[in-house]
């Protein structure tokens, strides 16, 4: 489908929104919301002509109400700043939602790549120098997508992406002089990955050489975290947002593509805002309700890690009356831990049933109970006791 003529075509890459997606509990549409806003100000600002969505549009193949809304919204302020989108499925979506209606959303400049017959059918842009044809690759589930693919005898993700990829560039042969863009999700080996993606290993193998993808002017991948770039043509655009405490000190990105009469032109990185920071507070519990120097962190997501010799009593909810956005609470007492693990078998063999629950206790929190609670062990074993023999 021919796109407005210009002296070049301008894209925004950008993949793995997982709107719906939640925080350690934690809702984000208000932060995915905003981020996806500020994409649509962005293609006003510098006036792309497409949008390209690597996958992962949604966080789970059937999202909530609220998530398509979020969604929805996004992708029609983009089109009303100017940009036509091309979207594919990833290992989250389901590719048949997101395909419903495709052919009429075309019409509207919103183009769904999600069928595997359909990947070298290219959405075709033209500018001052002839056309530029993008083609959607959804993801390739190896063991579906190798039959789909009439190939039977593929391999893992290498396979399948082979073969999807020899298509696309024997339908490249037949437009001599065509300019290419790829969008791909899929973990390309030299990618980094980080704690919040869900692995897409078959049989042990998940990473496919960057060499699969050769042959055209600029891949779009999707599927890893992190804004990476595996090779001047090949590059991860990374999620909007954080989703793991891993990716704290990460600038969260999309990448400019310039596309010129020879190809490749200009890439360049755009750094997103950050709706709500990320930060990891260590010590003593009552150390970090107190210190102010912590004050900075009072809107951010937090994940506490305190360090008290005994496990403190209500230590997340105390921590949220200070820092409301504290989603993760770990106990690691200065100076480690010193009781040894034992068999479950080993730990109870000739002890009493008190024996045992003052031992609980003390693991759980690095204290042995004390006196008033010790009684109220003695009452609940009773009570027990009774209950087992009155049956």
């Amino acid at each position: 489908m021919p796109g407005r003529t210009l002296a070049l075509v301008r894209f925004l890459h950008t993949s793995d929104w997982h709107v719906g997606r939640t925080f350690h509990g934690a809702d984000l549409l208000a932060e995915q919301e905003a981020v996806l806003g500020h994409l649509a100000d962005l293609v006003a600002g510098e006036a792309i002509d497409a949008v390209l969505v690597a996958g992962d549009i949604y966080d789970r193949a059937v999202p909530s109400a609220e998530a398509v809304r979020v969604a929805t919204a996004a992708v029609a302020r983009i089109r009303a700043a100017g940009a036509q989108l091309v979207v594919t499925p990833g290992n989250h979506d389901s590719a048949p939602r997101l395909g419903a209606f495709a052919e009429f959303a075309a019409a509207g400049g919103l183009h769904l790549r999600t069928t595997v017959g359909g990947l070298a059918e290219p959405v075709v842009l033209e500018d001052g120098h002839g056309p530029v044809a993008v083609y959607g690759m959804p993801y390739l589930e190896p063991e579906p997508a190798r039959h789909a693919l009439g190939v039977p005898d593929a391999r893992g993700h290498t396979g399948v992406l082979s073969e999807a990829m020899r298509r696309i560039r024997a339908d490249l042969e037949t437009r001599p002089g065509t300019r290419s863009v790829v969008l791909a999700h899929a973990f390309v080996t030299g990618g980094a990955p980080t704690d919040s993606e869900r692995t897409i290993a078959v049989g042990g193998v998940e990473q496919v050489p960057g060499s699969v993808f050769d042959g055209v002017d600029y891949v779009a991948l999707g599927h890893l975290h992190g804004p990476q770039a595996l090779a001047e043509h090949l590059r991860y655009s990374g999620s909007p947002l954080a989703y793991s405490f891993s990716e704290a000190r990460q600038r969260k990105s999309v990448w400019l593509v310039d596309l010129d009469a020879s190809g490749l032109g200009e890439v360049r990185r755009h750094e997103l805002p950050v709706p709500r920071a990320l930060a990891t507070l260590r010590g003593p519990l009552e150390d970090l309700l107190a210190d102010p120097a912590h004050d900075e962190f009072l809107e951010h997501f937090l994940s506490v890690t305190v360090t008290d010799p005994v496990r403190p009593v209500d230590a997340m909810r105390r921590l949220k009356q200070r820092f409301p956005h504290a989603v993760h609470l770990e106990w690691e007492p200065e100076g480690g831990y010193s009781g040894a693990p034992l068999r479950y078998s080993d730990a109870v063999r000739g002890r009493s049933d008190i024996e045992i629950s003052r031992s609980f206790l003390d693991d759980c929190r690095g204290a042995a109970p004390t006196e008033s609670e010790e009684q109220l062990l003695f009452k609940a074993l009773e009570a027990a006791d009774r209950g087992a023999l009155a049956k």
